[in-house]
């Protein structure tokens, strides 16, 4: 059974894993070091601890201890208990959704390991938006992508603000991340994935025009350059998402980048 454990006061150091956590360049540093992330929200932290996280502790207001009573009954971590004005102090924001918890990151995969089980995987280069990364996280499970591929400076799927975008989908979708970003298409292609490079250029093929076998990675770029001009050059096909004709006459002529993973993993796994 959790230990409850009351709080008052927001410099209690037992309470360090959760401090100001809009501050992006403390919590990569913190989190890093101590090898944790925070999860948000009743049905977050269910799919983390569902996922095999081991819970380093609970933050919440104390009337969310009784929806999450079948959780805390099997858990040897304590569960601090502190008013909303406590809560706020510690992180830096107002907690609506209650509850907060600190997990045990698990060692990721290979590139390498993570491919040889798959066949539709999406390809993240440098996608730095945390909100972006969740929510591309959320198409990929809920369109039926094995797993993702991130360059080395994508954003973290397990920042706060990613996990609760994914709505816990980071959990469900394997993951790998490169540590070369110049030659790390080439194990995708030693694994025989068809690398399939979206971009908005005209002269690309459209994505349901393509007729792939066999294995095949969807390449997502940057959110304002899109992809680099050397992955470009790597795919086997540069696909487009077919815009419409009077958009295309009024200047629009793409997605946003979450809104063209969708209809792109949707493509993918056709």
């Amino acid at each position: 059974m959790a230990r409850l454990v009351p709080v008052t006061d927001a410099a209690d150091p037992r309470l360090s894993d959760y401090v100001r956590l809009r501050d992006v360049n403390l919590r990569k540093s913190l989190e890093a070091q101590h090898g944790l992330f925070v999860a948000e929200g009743e049905k977050v932290i269910r799919r983390a601890i569902g996922a095999g996280h081991p819970v380093r502790s609970l933050l919440m207001a104390r009337r969310w201890a009784e929806p999450l009573a079948d959780v805390l009954d099997g858990l040897d971590a304590p569960v601090y208990l502190a008013d909303d004005a406590v809560l706020e102090a510690i992180t830096g924001f107002q907690v609506h959704r209650g509850a907060l918890a600190s997990l045990e990151r698990l060692p990721l995969p290979a590139v390498d390991t993570l491919l040889s089980t798959t066949r539709r995987v999406i390809v993240c280069e440098d996608i730095v938006d945390h909100t972006n990364i969740g929510a591309i996280f959320r198409c990929a499970a809920a369109l039926g992508v094995d797993a993702a591929v991130l360059a080395p400076r994508c954003a973290d799927p397990l920042y706060r603000r990613a996990v609760k975008v994914s709505m816990g989908a980071v959990f469900a979708l394997p993951y790998a991340r490169m540590t070369d970003w110049r030659n790390g298409l080439a194990t995708l292609r030693e694994r025989g994935f068809e690398l399939l490079a979206l971009t908005p250029a005209a002269d690309a093929t459209a994505i349901d025009e393509v007729r792939a076998a066999g294995r095949r990675a969807l390449l997502l770029g940057s959110e304002g350059d899109g992809l680099s001009s050397r992955w470009l050059h790597e795919a086997d096909h540069r696909v487009r998402i077919p815009m419409d004709g009077a958009a295309l006459a009024r200047g629009v002529d793409s997605l946003n980048v979450v809104a063209a993973a969708a209809i792109a993993c949707y493509a993918l796994t056709r």
